[in-house]
């Protein structure tokens, strides 16, 4: 219409409306990702019986960790953090895979997967 090619992709507020103070800001990225990361703390404390939760606390430390990789990259800009979470995804997922491949042959051997009988593996 009117527009300059440079001012297309320019978000300028209309003069009459406020700025909107309801956007997500980094403080609720932050948040979340600090609550899940204390969710995975609680449950490797409060659960040392079953291995399967340990793992996937663990896991839910690990994503709380990539929520700050990707609110930061996003917030400053870059996509440095986008990058490397997605190297910590694949890595996560490895480990995932090999662990609970590691727990279905102990399971297999030794009919439970407590917790006090990995201690047998050594040799």
């Amino acid at each position: 219409m009117g527009l300059s090619p440079t001012a297309k992709n320019e978000r300028t507020p209309d003069p009459g409306k406020e700025p909107r103070d309801d956007m997500i800001g980094i403080e609720h990225y932050l948040t979340v990702a600090a609550t899940l990361f204390v969710i995975g703390i609680f449950g490797l404390f409060l659960n040392r019986k079953n291995i399967i939760i340990m793992l996937m606390s663990i896991e839910l430390m690990l994503l709380a960790v990539n929520i700050n990789f990707v609110a930061f990259s996003h917030f400053l800009g870059d996509l440095v953090g986008q990058v490397f979470t997605l190297f910590v995804l694949t890595v996560a997922a490895a480990e995932a895979a090999i662990g609970l491949a590691i727990l279905v042959c102990f399971n297999r051997n030794r009919g439970s997967i407590a917790v006090e009988d990995v201690n047998v593996m050594k040799g």
